[in-house]
């Protein structure tokens, strides 16, 4: 028995849209960096930019959006957040005395720094600088 042409042409447009959502970039976590997770985290080979934020900081929640747009551009650095009100060991270890601060790792090195509210432009800039 032949199978109905309506059914068929469904069957085909679902697998279309499989393929499609199969091809398109996943969205990358952001890790949430604390004490018991931190010196695992940056010392991959991979960069790791790690965004020094405060819940109450307007800056820090102006460049939160930026943050996780430019993790999709550069699937090759690690993206990850440190909240300083939580983690304020971590804070101090890297004297990150103003928020948000901007560091990049490289196998648990640190190797750049940027501060303030940089925005995508800066972002971009310390990224391309790492990025394979």
């Amino acid at each position: 028995m032949d199978e109905d042409p309506e059914i068929e042409r469904i069957k085909q447009q679902k697998l279309k849209e499989m393929l499609r959502q199969q091809n398109q970039p996943k969205p990358k976590n952001i890790a949430d960096l604390n004490s018991q997770n931190f010196d695992h985290t940056i010392s991959g080979t991979s960069p790791t930019l790690v965004d020094f934020w405060a819940e109450w900081c307007g800056p820090c929640k102006m460049m939160h959006p930026v943050f996780e747009s430019m993790s999709k551009k550069y699937p090759e650095i690690n993206f990850a957040r440190v909240n300083v009100d939580q983690n304020q060991d971590i804070a101090m270890r890297f004297g990150v005395q103003s928020i948000p601060t901007f560091l990049m790792f490289k196998s648990g090195q640190l190797v750049d720094k940027m501060m303030g509210a940089v925005g995508a432009p800066g972002i971009h800039m310390i990224c391309k600088k790492y990025s394979s």
